[in-house]
């Protein structure tokens, strides 16, 4: 470890814990009220932009992507209560739960599967409109759909988009790239698992494979992006459009929690809980849902105990100057979409006065926690998804949390969404492996 580490050991009890692998619970003692309001890295006209794109860019998705008919090329999830596994966690945790338990099932996002469908595929098309622009192919005016015509696929296959990945983001980059005709690199860590390699390869994807973790795999892709004029890097550490592509599922939520009469005020707190890798998903999401309900909503990362590197930056104020190996800690995890050793340089900064806190978890709770959705709930995500639950669990913590804001007596009407972040492209065969494991 190094030595200049020792004091926030020494300072902070849940470095100290995050150190010795032990799960934890850190309350953020930086966020503030109103604290969406101090943000100066991004502002809510980027949000809007980036939904404006997404609109745009409709009637191109429906076209080329079947599933995404009945939603008229809008990708986007559901969100369902989960009463069954809130009982479940109860009993199983040896908790209370108050308030309503819901799922946004970013699980089954149409097109990749995961929560990336929205920061990855939306940089990719960002990527694609800027070009097809600057070229004089297409106008912010004209109806997106031509883009689906073979004259824009070979316009894109003279140009290369590359990105670093642990599994999830590499497929949404890739998926989308190859549809619109790039020509994609995804660089994998040795983290990654197969059957998300074979897929991307059978998409007609380049996978390049290293024995390092995820920050190897990125700082390649990025040097072989860099000595390509015709190469783009999507940045997972210091992206502001894959920041932005998440963000807008603040506004898609709010509409979903009216659908389902389900009010956020005062009186009716909303906590939501982001497993978090490197932090661009769970930053952008958090960022989106702030600027529409405030003080009212409270939003926890959650990270496997190995690969806590968010907790690290942030509990010692250090970001991106820490990871997780400089405390002694392997970052190694079966929660491969969360198996990152060094936090952006970017989102930390960015949720320091918004962020709730963070709760970290050990791999074999995924697994249990995994069998208990699909048991009472029939609902498989994968078991980096279930970290989501990992707050929800520490209920002494959460209560002093809770008490802390106030919020006790209100509890009864709070709603906690679990954010599932991946999970309906895993293969039968690896459903089945998962389920056994650890049994």
């Amino acid at each position: 470890m190094r030595s200049d580490l020792q004091k926030y050991i020494d300072k902070i009890p849940a470095v100290a814990d995050a150190a010795q692998l032990r799960e934890t619970f850190w309350m953020n003692s930086r966020q503030r009220a109103g604290g969406q309001n101090e943000i100066k890295e991004v502002n809510p006209e980027q949000v809007k932009d980036a939904s404006q794109r997404l609109l745009r860019f409709a009637p191109y998705l429906k076209e080329v992507f079947p599933e995404l008919e009945k939603t008229n090329g809008i990708i986007e999830s559901e969100l369902r209560a989960i009463p069954s596994m809130k009982a479940w966690l109860e009993q199983a945790y040896e908790t209370k739960i108050q308030g309503k338990l819901m799922l946004k099932m970013d699980s089954d996002l149409p097109v990749s599967g995961s929560v990336k469908a929205r920061g990855g595929i939306y940089e990719v098309l960002k990527h694609a409109e800027d070009l097809a622009l600057e070229s004089g192919m297409l106008k912010i005016s004209d109806n997106y759909r031509i883009l689906a015509e073979p004259r824009f696929q070979e316009f894109f296959g003279h140009h290369k988009i590359q990105v670093g990945s642990t599994g999830n983001l590499g497929m949404s980059i890739g998926i989308m790239s190859a549809k619109l005709g790039f020509q994609v690199i995804v660089h994998m860590s040795a983290d990654a698992k197969q059957w998300k390699k074979d897929l991307l390869r059978s998409r007609g994807v380049e996978v390049i494979e290293y024995a390092d973790d995820y920050c190897a795999a990125v700082e390649q892709g990025r040097k072989n992006s860099d000595q390509d004029p015709m190469s783009y890097f999507v940045d997972d550490e210091n992206s502001q459009a894959l920041f932005m592509g998440y963000s807008v599922a603040g506004e898609r939520l709010k509409a979903q929690l009216e659908e389902q009469q389900i009010l956020v005020d005062e009186d009716h707190p909303l906590f939501l809980y982001l497993p978090c890798g490197i932090g661009g998903a769970p930053g952008g999401i958090a960022y989106g849902v702030k600027q529409i309900f405030g003080d009212h909503v409270h939003c926890f990362f959650t990270e496997p105990t190995h690969a806590c590197c968010m907790l690290l930056g942030m509990a010692t104020g250090l970001h991106d100057g820490v990871s997780v190996k400089d405390f002694g800690i392997d970052g190694r995890t079966d929660a491969d979409g969360l198996a990152v050793g060094r936090p952006s340089a970017f989102v930390g900064r960015v949720v320091e006065p918004i962020l709730s806190g963070i709760a970290t978890i050990q791999d074999e709770k995924l697994y249990d926690l995994m069998r208990g959705l699909l048991q009472e709930e029939n609902i498989f995500i994968e078991p980096s998804s279930c970290a989501a639950f990992a707050a929800l669990i520490r209920g002494e913590e959460m209560r002093a949390y809770i008490d802390s804001k106030g919020l006790t007596e209100k509890m009864s009407q709070a709603t906690h969404i679990a954010w599932a972040t991946g999970g309906s492209m895993v293969p039968e065969e690896m459903k089945k492996i998962y389920r056994e494991t650890g049994l």
